[in-house]
Protein backbone atom coordinates (compact mmCIF):
# COMPACT_ATOMS: atom_id res chain seq x y z
CA UNK A 1 0.00 0.00 0.00
CA UNK A 2 1.41 3.42 -0.97
CA UNK A 3 1.85 6.30 1.47
CA UNK A 4 -0.92 8.26 -0.28
CA UNK A 5 -3.33 5.31 0.07
CA UNK A 6 -2.53 5.04 3.79
CA UNK A 7 -3.08 8.77 4.35
CA UNK A 8 -6.35 8.69 2.42
CA UNK A 9 -7.70 5.75 4.41
CA UNK A 10 -6.63 7.25 7.73
CA UNK A 11 -8.47 10.44 6.88
CA UNK A 12 -11.59 8.57 5.94
CA UNK A 13 -11.30 6.51 9.10
CA UNK A 14 -11.66 9.71 11.11
CA UNK A 15 -14.92 10.41 9.28
CA UNK A 16 -16.04 12.95 6.74
CA UNK A 17 -15.70 15.81 9.19
CA UNK A 18 -11.91 15.59 8.84
CA UNK A 19 -12.13 16.70 5.21
CA UNK A 20 -15.44 18.36 4.52
CA UNK A 21 -17.08 18.95 7.88
CA UNK A 22 -20.50 17.75 9.01
CA UNK A 23 -22.11 19.44 6.05
CA UNK A 24 -24.52 17.09 4.40
CA UNK A 25 -26.44 15.21 7.06
CA UNK A 26 -29.30 16.24 9.36
CA UNK A 27 -28.15 17.68 12.66
CA UNK A 28 -30.00 18.01 16.00
CA UNK A 29 -31.28 21.39 17.05
CA UNK A 30 -28.54 21.78 19.65
CA UNK A 31 -25.76 21.04 17.16
CA UNK A 32 -23.44 23.72 15.87
CA UNK A 33 -24.48 25.47 12.64
CA UNK A 34 -23.11 24.21 9.32
CA UNK A 35 -19.66 25.49 8.31
CA UNK A 36 -19.50 28.77 6.46
CA UNK A 37 -19.05 28.44 2.70
CA UNK A 38 -15.78 29.39 1.05
CA UNK A 39 -17.55 31.28 -1.72
CA UNK A 40 -20.67 31.46 -3.89
CA UNK A 41 -20.51 29.87 -7.34
CA UNK A 42 -22.89 30.02 -10.30
CA UNK A 43 -24.78 26.76 -10.72
CA UNK A 44 -23.78 26.54 -14.39
CA UNK A 45 -20.11 26.37 -13.38
CA UNK A 46 -20.71 23.26 -11.27
CA UNK A 47 -20.85 19.76 -12.76
CA UNK A 48 -22.16 16.58 -11.11
CA UNK A 49 -19.72 13.83 -10.20
CA UNK A 50 -20.06 11.19 -12.97
CA UNK A 51 -18.95 8.52 -10.50
CA UNK A 52 -21.37 9.45 -7.73
CA UNK A 53 -22.78 6.16 -6.39
CA UNK A 54 -26.19 7.76 -6.03
CA UNK A 55 -28.07 7.50 -9.33
CA UNK A 56 -31.71 7.86 -8.25
CA UNK A 57 -33.14 11.29 -7.44
CA UNK A 58 -36.85 11.44 -6.67
CA UNK A 59 -38.65 14.17 -8.61
CA UNK A 60 -41.07 14.67 -5.72
CA UNK A 61 -38.22 15.13 -3.23
CA UNK A 62 -36.41 17.52 -5.58
CA UNK A 63 -39.60 19.57 -6.04
CA UNK A 64 -40.10 19.78 -2.26
CA UNK A 65 -36.50 20.84 -1.71
CA UNK A 66 -36.70 23.35 -4.55
CA UNK A 67 -39.74 24.96 -2.92
CA UNK A 68 -37.83 25.18 0.37
CA UNK A 69 -34.79 26.70 -1.34
CA UNK A 70 -36.95 29.36 -2.98
CA UNK A 71 -38.20 30.43 0.44
CA UNK A 72 -35.13 29.99 2.63
CA UNK A 73 -32.15 29.75 0.28
CA UNK A 74 -29.42 27.08 0.38
CA UNK A 75 -28.60 26.58 4.07
CA UNK A 76 -26.03 23.77 3.62
CA UNK A 77 -23.10 24.47 1.26
CA UNK A 78 -22.37 22.12 -1.61
CA UNK A 79 -18.91 20.54 -1.34
CA UNK A 80 -16.96 20.73 -4.61
CA UNK A 81 -13.47 20.38 -6.02
CA UNK A 82 -11.89 22.50 -8.77
CA UNK A 83 -11.70 20.71 -12.12
CA UNK A 84 -10.90 23.40 -14.64
CA UNK A 85 -10.41 27.17 -14.71
CA UNK A 86 -13.41 28.59 -12.81
CA UNK A 87 -15.14 25.17 -12.94
CA UNK A 88 -16.05 22.72 -10.16
CA UNK A 89 -17.20 19.12 -9.67
CA UNK A 90 -19.53 18.07 -6.86
CA UNK A 91 -18.20 15.88 -4.04
CA UNK A 92 -21.25 16.09 -1.77
CA UNK A 93 -24.59 17.84 -2.14
CA UNK A 94 -25.72 16.98 -5.68
CA UNK A 95 -29.36 16.82 -4.56
CA UNK A 96 -29.21 20.43 -3.32
CA UNK A 97 -27.51 21.52 -6.55
CA UNK A 98 -30.23 19.86 -8.64
CA UNK A 99 -32.96 21.40 -6.50
CA UNK A 100 -31.32 24.83 -6.76
CA UNK A 101 -31.54 24.58 -10.54
CA UNK A 102 -35.23 23.69 -10.30
CA UNK A 103 -35.77 26.65 -7.99
CA UNK A 104 -34.19 28.96 -10.56
CA UNK A 105 -31.29 29.99 -8.31
CA UNK A 106 -28.33 31.45 -10.14
CA UNK A 107 -25.69 30.50 -7.56
CA UNK A 108 -25.12 28.31 -4.50
CA UNK A 109 -22.71 28.49 -1.55
CA UNK A 110 -19.85 26.01 -1.82
CA UNK A 111 -16.99 24.59 0.21
CA UNK A 112 -13.98 23.89 -2.00
CA UNK A 113 -11.73 20.88 -1.32
CA UNK A 114 -8.84 20.20 -3.68
CA UNK A 115 -8.73 16.37 -3.67
CA UNK A 116 -7.78 13.76 -6.26
CA UNK A 117 -10.10 11.37 -8.12
CA UNK A 118 -9.63 8.56 -5.60
CA UNK A 119 -10.43 10.65 -2.56
CA UNK A 120 -13.38 12.31 -4.29
CA UNK A 121 -14.86 8.89 -5.04
CA UNK A 122 -14.26 7.65 -1.50
CA UNK A 123 -15.85 10.73 0.02
CA UNK A 124 -18.86 10.51 -2.29
CA UNK A 125 -19.49 6.89 -1.34
CA UNK A 126 -18.92 7.35 2.40
CA UNK A 127 -21.02 10.51 2.51
CA UNK A 128 -23.99 8.86 0.80
CA UNK A 129 -23.75 5.72 2.95
CA UNK A 130 -23.59 7.71 6.18
CA UNK A 131 -26.71 9.64 5.15
CA UNK A 132 -28.52 6.46 4.03
CA UNK A 133 -29.21 8.16 0.70
CA UNK A 134 -28.43 5.09 -1.39
CA UNK A 135 -30.79 2.31 -2.34
CA UNK A 136 -29.35 -1.19 -1.64
CA UNK A 137 -28.08 -1.67 -5.20
CA UNK A 138 -26.35 1.71 -5.30
CA UNK A 139 -24.75 0.95 -1.94
CA UNK A 140 -23.51 -2.44 -3.17
CA UNK A 141 -22.11 -0.93 -6.38
CA UNK A 142 -20.36 1.76 -4.35
CA UNK A 143 -18.69 -0.84 -2.14
CA UNK A 144 -17.67 -2.90 -5.15
CA UNK A 145 -16.24 0.18 -6.84
CA UNK A 146 -13.99 0.90 -3.87
CA UNK A 147 -12.91 -2.75 -3.71
CA UNK A 148 -12.16 -2.97 -7.45
CA UNK A 149 -10.46 0.38 -7.89
CA UNK A 150 -8.69 0.81 -4.56
CA UNK A 151 -8.14 -2.75 -3.32
CA UNK A 152 -10.15 -2.40 -0.13
CA UNK A 153 -10.73 -5.55 1.90
CA UNK A 154 -14.26 -5.96 3.24
CA UNK A 155 -13.13 -5.57 6.85
CA UNK A 156 -11.25 -2.38 5.99
CA UNK A 157 -14.22 -0.96 4.12
CA UNK A 158 -16.58 -1.81 6.98
CA UNK A 159 -14.40 0.09 9.44
CA UNK A 160 -14.27 3.17 7.24
CA UNK A 161 -18.00 3.45 6.59
CA UNK A 162 -18.97 2.50 10.14
CA UNK A 163 -20.83 -0.70 9.24
CA UNK A 164 -20.28 -4.31 10.27
CA UNK A 165 -18.33 -6.61 7.99
CA UNK A 166 -21.35 -8.87 7.68
CA UNK A 167 -23.40 -5.87 6.49
CA UNK A 168 -20.83 -5.14 3.79
CA UNK A 169 -20.66 -8.82 2.76
CA UNK A 170 -24.44 -9.19 2.65
CA UNK A 171 -24.83 -5.98 0.68
CA UNK A 172 -22.26 -7.10 -1.89
CA UNK A 173 -24.13 -10.39 -2.30
CA UNK A 174 -27.01 -8.42 -3.83
CA UNK A 175 -24.89 -7.89 -6.95
CA UNK A 176 -25.21 -11.63 -7.67
CA UNK A 177 -28.95 -11.22 -8.26
CA UNK A 178 -30.38 -10.94 -11.80
CA UNK A 179 -30.85 -7.44 -13.16
CA UNK A 180 -34.64 -7.85 -12.99
CA UNK A 181 -34.50 -8.31 -9.23
CA UNK A 182 -32.03 -5.48 -8.77
CA UNK A 183 -34.48 -3.20 -10.58
CA UNK A 184 -37.18 -4.25 -8.10
CA UNK A 185 -34.81 -3.27 -5.28
CA UNK A 186 -34.14 0.13 -6.82
CA UNK A 187 -37.88 0.74 -7.27
CA UNK A 188 -38.54 -0.23 -3.65
CA UNK A 189 -40.76 -3.19 -4.54
CA UNK A 190 -38.34 -5.45 -2.61
CA UNK A 191 -36.47 -4.73 0.60
CA UNK A 192 -32.81 -5.60 1.08
CA UNK A 193 -33.87 -8.28 3.57
CA UNK A 194 -36.11 -9.92 0.98
CA UNK A 195 -33.42 -9.67 -1.67
CA UNK A 196 -30.81 -11.39 0.49
CA UNK A 197 -33.06 -14.44 0.74
CA UNK A 198 -33.11 -14.66 -3.06
CA UNK A 199 -29.34 -14.98 -3.52
CA UNK A 200 -29.37 -18.72 -2.85
CA UNK A 201 -32.86 -19.45 -4.23
CA UNK A 202 -33.18 -21.90 -7.14
CA UNK A 203 -35.45 -19.53 -9.08
CA UNK A 204 -34.91 -16.06 -7.61
CA UNK A 205 -37.01 -14.19 -10.18
CA UNK A 206 -40.09 -16.35 -9.62
CA UNK A 207 -39.74 -16.07 -5.84
CA UNK A 208 -39.26 -12.29 -6.08
CA UNK A 209 -42.52 -11.89 -7.99
CA UNK A 210 -44.31 -14.10 -5.47
CA UNK A 211 -42.96 -12.00 -2.59
CA UNK A 212 -44.34 -8.85 -4.19
CA UNK A 213 -47.63 -10.44 -5.27
CA UNK A 214 -48.44 -12.12 -1.95
CA UNK A 215 -46.80 -9.59 0.35
CA UNK A 216 -44.59 -12.24 1.96
CA UNK A 217 -42.51 -11.45 5.01
CA UNK A 218 -38.75 -11.96 4.99
CA UNK A 219 -39.14 -15.07 7.13
CA UNK A 220 -41.72 -16.54 4.72
CA UNK A 221 -39.42 -15.79 1.79
CA UNK A 222 -36.51 -17.50 3.57
CA UNK A 223 -38.59 -20.64 4.15
CA UNK A 224 -39.54 -20.82 0.47
CA UNK A 225 -35.95 -20.16 -0.66
CA UNK A 226 -34.65 -22.98 1.56
CA UNK A 227 -37.31 -25.42 0.40
CA UNK A 228 -36.81 -24.75 -3.31
CA UNK A 229 -39.24 -25.63 -6.10
CA UNK A 230 -37.90 -29.16 -6.54
CA UNK A 231 -38.04 -30.19 -2.92
CA UNK A 232 -41.21 -31.81 -1.55
CA UNK A 233 -42.97 -30.11 1.31
CA UNK A 234 -42.25 -31.67 4.68
CA UNK A 235 -44.97 -33.97 6.05
CA UNK A 236 -46.00 -33.73 9.68
CA UNK A 237 -43.88 -36.02 11.84
CA UNK A 238 -40.96 -36.24 9.38
CA UNK A 239 -37.41 -35.29 10.19
CA UNK A 240 -37.63 -32.30 7.80
CA UNK A 241 -40.29 -30.61 9.90
CA UNK A 242 -38.85 -27.99 12.23
CA UNK A 243 -40.51 -26.30 15.15
CA UNK A 244 -40.74 -22.48 15.34
CA UNK A 245 -38.01 -22.30 17.99
CA UNK A 246 -35.53 -24.08 15.72
CA UNK A 247 -36.45 -21.86 12.79
CA UNK A 248 -36.03 -18.79 14.97
CA UNK A 249 -32.60 -19.99 16.13
CA UNK A 250 -31.57 -20.63 12.52
CA UNK A 251 -32.62 -17.10 11.65
CA UNK A 252 -30.72 -15.66 14.62
CA UNK A 253 -27.52 -17.47 13.64
CA UNK A 254 -27.98 -16.44 10.00
CA UNK A 255 -28.30 -12.80 11.04
CA UNK A 256 -25.15 -13.03 13.17
CA UNK A 257 -23.00 -14.83 10.59
CA UNK A 258 -24.49 -13.37 7.42
CA UNK A 259 -24.63 -16.94 6.06
CA UNK A 260 -27.28 -19.61 5.60
CA UNK A 261 -27.53 -21.75 8.77
CA UNK A 262 -29.36 -25.05 9.18
CA UNK A 263 -29.96 -26.88 12.48
CA UNK A 264 -30.79 -30.57 12.32
CA UNK A 265 -31.84 -32.42 15.47
CA UNK A 266 -30.90 -36.10 15.77
CA UNK A 267 -32.30 -37.82 18.85
CA UNK A 268 -30.59 -36.06 21.79
CA UNK A 269 -27.90 -34.44 19.64
CA UNK A 270 -27.75 -32.82 16.24
CA UNK A 271 -25.67 -30.70 13.91
CA UNK A 272 -25.35 -27.13 12.69
CA UNK A 273 -24.56 -26.52 9.03
CA UNK A 274 -23.24 -23.17 7.87
CA UNK A 275 -23.07 -22.69 4.10
CA UNK A 276 -20.52 -20.35 2.52
CA UNK A 277 -19.85 -19.56 -1.12
CA UNK A 278 -16.46 -17.83 -1.03
CA UNK A 279 -13.24 -18.22 0.91
CA UNK A 280 -13.71 -14.66 2.14
CA UNK A 281 -16.99 -15.66 3.79
CA UNK A 282 -15.21 -18.62 5.41
CA UNK A 283 -12.41 -16.36 6.61
CA UNK A 284 -14.94 -13.95 8.11
CA UNK A 285 -16.69 -16.84 9.89
CA UNK A 286 -13.40 -18.16 11.31
CA UNK A 287 -12.55 -14.70 12.61
CA UNK A 288 -15.89 -14.47 14.38
CA UNK A 289 -15.51 -17.91 15.96
CA UNK A 290 -11.99 -17.10 17.17
CA UNK A 291 -13.30 -13.96 18.86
Amino acid sequence: MSMSDEVSRNRLGRGLAALIGDIDRPSPEAATPPPAPDRTVRVDLILPNPRNPRRSFSDAELDDLAASLKQHGVMQPVVVRPTRPSGYEIIAGERRWRAAQRAGLESVPVIVRDVDDRTALELAIVENVQRSDLNPVEEALGYQQLIDEHAYAQAELAQIIGKSRSHVANTLRLLKLPLEIRDMLVDGALSAGHARTLVTADNPAALAHRIVRDGLSVRQAEALAQKGPGKPAARPGTADEKDPDTRALEQLLSNVTGLKVQINHKNEGGEIRIAYKTLEQLDDLCSRLQR
